[in-house]
This record gives structure tokens, C-alpha cells and sequence, in this order.
């Protein structure tokens, strides 16, 4: 089952043509991983099922009905997307900008509830940003603001989240932190989540679902075990390499092969 998916879908900036003839089904209640070289369109794809790009034909479908014809207030309230280079308004607070992940669920006639109240704070605790609250997001350093707009997104409490390269500026240790976060999420509230990821193994040791693109189309898709192969690899990033058991979580993990060594004498 899937609420949200792509038909026959065609994405362009201006004349040029990033997507052509998509079909991509969002898997309920999963973690959805989309991979690819660089401007293969997989972040214009996200932004797609997010309406944050019109398409330039198919359609992106919620619950049988088309985005374009769904007011953007409840598109709001069904789907949160973190684009890959969010901008705050100049001066805001921490605490604020998180706050606007409530706008979907305010009315005019009750502007802020005790739901807000509670989704802003365990969203803020859940990110690691909570004594951060006063400061002014542009004080802040890459990583820390990263984190700020990830719990805006939490706040918004929808049952999709797509998020574009959540962990671009991130350190290791909060990177895993981040994917462990979209795990739970999914795991404890049922979220369906789709993530646009550059790391592969991390891809594959997080994923339900992976969707490998290239040059607008998807090449493969399934879970991690029958997607990442050496094969795939090679056509997809042109990379050689060789596929192992993670000794972890035994999901597949990627080996590089022939790194440059210096020539002997």
C-alpha cells in the first residue's frame, strides 16, 4: 500500500529535463532511501512528492487525489519535508523557527494549544536543540542548524516526512544519531518516511525500501539486500567494488576496491 506516489512523472527547471516517465510508489509505515549520483534527480524527485516543484507532466498522487488539486494547508498536515538548503528568517530564534512547524495544525480561532506545546518541545529534546532554544538560528553553526529545521519538521507531526540529505553537515556521531532518530520515529508512530541519502552503506543499513536512480530514472528498487550488488553499484556510480555482510546489522556494506597507492621504486 501506498498513499503517496509518482505517475508517470516529468520534472524540469526551465527547459531542462531532470525527470522523465517516473512511476514511484512510497511504501507505507517504511523508510524509503532514495540514492544516485549527483543530478540524477533524486532531490528534484523528493521536492516533487513534497509539491515544492510543479511537474511538468504525470502527477504526484496523496490518497487518490492529485497534490495539485489538494490545498497546501493539508498537504501540510499529511506530508513534512526538510528541502536539502533551508533559509530562516533573518533573526529568529531557535524556539520560534521550530515553533512554525505547528502553522499547519493553528487555527484562527486557537493559535497555540498544549499540542503545540508538547510536538515543539519533544521534537527540540528528540534533536539535541533544547538549550539552544534563545539563540538565534544564525549564530549557529552548520550542524547545529541542521538540527534546528529536522525538529521543525518533527513539530509538524505528519505522517510522511521527507527529508532531503538530513545529515549534510553533520558530524559522524550526529549523523547516526539523525538516522537512528528517522528508525524510531517509524518504528514507535508508524511515520512513513522517504529520505534522499549520499552515503550508501548508510543507505542500506537504514532503508526499508531503496531507490536507486540515474539520469532521471530509477534503475532498481527494493530492500537493501537485493538492491546493492557490486553490479548496481558500478552502473549506477561507477564505482568497482565488492559487497559484504555489515557485521553489525548484516545489511550489505560497501567495499571499494584499487585505492591509489603510491608507485614503487
Amino acid at each position: 500500500m501506498s498513499r503517496l506516489t509518482a505517475r508517470d512523472l516529468t520534472l524540469a527547471y526551465d527547459d531542462r529535463e531532470v525527470v522523465r516517465g517516473l512511476d514511484l510508489a512510497v511504501p507505507d509505515g517504511q523508510v524509503t532511501v532514495i540514492v544516485g549520483p549527483n543530478a540524477c534527480g533524486k532531490s528534484t524527485t523528493l521536492r516533487a512528492l513534497g509539491r515544492l516543484l510543479k511537474p511538468a507532466g504525470g502527477s504526484v498522487v496523496l490518497d487518490g487525489r492529485a497534490l495539485a488539486e489538494l490545498p497546501t494547508k493539508k498537504i501540510a498536515q499529511q506530508i513534512g519535508l526538510l528541502p536539502q538548503t533551508p533559509v530562516a528568517p533573518e533573526a529568529i530564534t531557535v524556539g520560534d523557527l521550530v515553533s512554525r512547524g505547528r502553522q499547519p495544525h493553528q487555527h484562527w480561532w486557537q493559535q497555540w494549544s498544549d499540542a503545540d506545546e508538547r510536538a515543539v518541545t519533544e521534537a527540540m529534546e528528540r534533536t539535541d536543540v533544547a538549550a539552544l532554544a534563545d539563540r538565534n538560528v544564525d549564530e549557529l553553526s552548520g550542524g547545529q542548524r541542521q538540527r534546528v529545521w529536522i525538529a521543525m519538521a518533527l513539530a509538524q507531526e505528519t505522517d510522511i516526512l521527507l527529508l532531503d540529505e538530513p545529515t549534510t553537515y553533520l558530524d559522524i556521531a550526529h549523523q547516526v544519531e539523525v538516522l537512528d532518530l528517522v528508525r524510531q520515529l517509524n518504528h514507535d508512530k508508524g511515520r512513513t518516511v522517504a529520505v534522499v541519502l549520499h552515503d550508501l552503506n548508510q543507505a542500506a543499513r537504514y532503508a526499508d525500501h531503496l531507490v536507486a536512480m540515474k539520469a532521471g530514472r530509477i534503475v532498481a528498487e527494493g530492500p537493501p539486500s537485493e538492491v546493492i550488488t557490486a553490479e548496481l553499484v558500478a552502473e549506477v556510480f561507477g564505482l568497482t567494488c565488492i559487497v559484504i555482510p555489515d557485521p553489525v546489522t548484516a545489511s550489505p556494506l560497501i567495499i571499494p576496491t584499487s585505492p591509489w597507492h603510491p608507485p614503487t621504486n
